[in-house]
């Protein structure tokens, strides 16, 4: 299992399958509002050039993934979530990405002595290799109490920008994550392993 980026226009199968994890989670298993057709989800913010981390197995199935977007351009936090910024002193930047749609299949993962997933730290790790192959120094993101609790145990704290609010059926805040070598160091799992190098415009291609 190894970690990928890629973008719209790039691998059609890996999209697709990306897609139908983000319906399987984000509609079915937690019961979000999304709009999800025949197996699929998608929105608003895949139309702005985003690049996706995925997880994926020797098989091609992608087990996680994670949306990346400019923080200083159209984002769900100023977009839909600008209520939960209460930090006067927050203000996005060009080192800064937001990260959105993370969610990993933890049917297939094994759970480490943390009790973290493998998955959840691969991903954590490939968000963090990502960000400093391109020099982004901090990741803005709105989650759930759940996934603040993962990110703490990880060792990937979230500084708060406001405080915990009900949205919808669940309960969300918005945070920063600094983006260090020293803190990917510590995220990634043993064994960890990306093609992060070959990202392109158009990213990797598959053929199966």
């Amino acid at each position: 299992m190894k970690i990928i980026a890629i973008k719209n226009g790039s691998s059609a199968i890996l999209l697709d399958r990306m897609f139908a994890l983000r319906a399987k989670v984000f509609d079915g298993r937690l019961g979000w509002k999304v709009l999800a057709r025949d197996g699929r989800e998608r929105d608003l913010f895949d139309e702005f050039d985003p690049v996706y981390v995925l997880a994926v197995t020797a098989r091609n199935d992608v087990v996680g993934c994670a949306r990346l977007l400019p923080a200083m351009g159209k984002t769900m936090l100023s977009s839909v979530f600008p209520q939960l910024v209460q930090d006067q002193t927050f203000s996005s930047h060009a080192r800064m990405v937001e990260s959105s749609r993370f969610c990993v299949d933890t049917t297939i993962q094994r759970k480490g002595r943390s009790g973290l997933h493998h998955v959840t730290r691969l991903m954590f790790a490939g968000i963090l290799e990502w960000c400093l192959s391109r020099g982004h120094t901090e990741v803005v993101t709105v989650t759930d109490l759940a996934v603040e609790r993962i990110l703490g145990r990880a060792g990937w704290p979230l500084r708060r920008l406001g405080p915990v609010q009900t949205v919808g059926k669940g309960k969300a805040l918005a945070g920063v994550l600094a983006v260090d070598r020293e803190i990917f160091g510590r995220v990634k799992p043993h064994g960890y392993m990306s093609d992060l190098n070959r990202f392109s415009q158009h990213g990797p291609t598959v053929s199966s």
